[in-house]
């Protein structure tokens, strides 16, 4: 039998809405849509490479929480509110996966939880060895 692992990062959306921050089950690990948000709630950076950069830290963090690292994620899926922001997105994608090249949708959405948000994130990753 393969072990499920669920991680929450604690916010009340999870609870209210009934998902997990990040699941893993095997060495697959799947982590939800992330946005620039803070442990406190307060949005993080006014421009898309400020709120990417951010997103990704949490990204990280979570793949952290279930034995997993950046490396071993190999889908990114970003979805912005002006596709002409893209280059801000771009660029904090590429700090971060310049090595590891995962494959890549970015597609623009009328709109996402709050209008202070102009990026979320979602990651695919499955852990293996080097």
């Amino acid at each position: 039998m393969i072990e499920r692992q669920n991680v929450s990062s604690g916010t009340i959306w999870e609870d209210e809405v009934g998902y997990s921050r990040t699941v893993r089950v095997g060495n697959l690990v799947f982590v939800s849509g992330t946005t620039a948000t803070d442990d406190d709630g307060n949005v993080i950076g006014d421009n898309t490479y400020d709120q990417s950069k951010f997103i990704f830290e949490k990204i990280e963090r979570s793949l952290q929480a279930v034995g997993a690292e950046m490396r071993h994620v190999v889908r990114t899926n970003m979805y912005v509110t002006d596709a002409s922001q893209w280059e801000g997105v771009g660029r904090a994608h590429k700090e971060f996966f310049a090595e590891t090249l995962p494959v890549s949708t970015l597609v623009e959405v009328s709109a996402l939880i709050g209008e202070a948000y102009l990026v979320e994130i979602a990651v695919d990753a499955v852990i293996h060895d080097d």
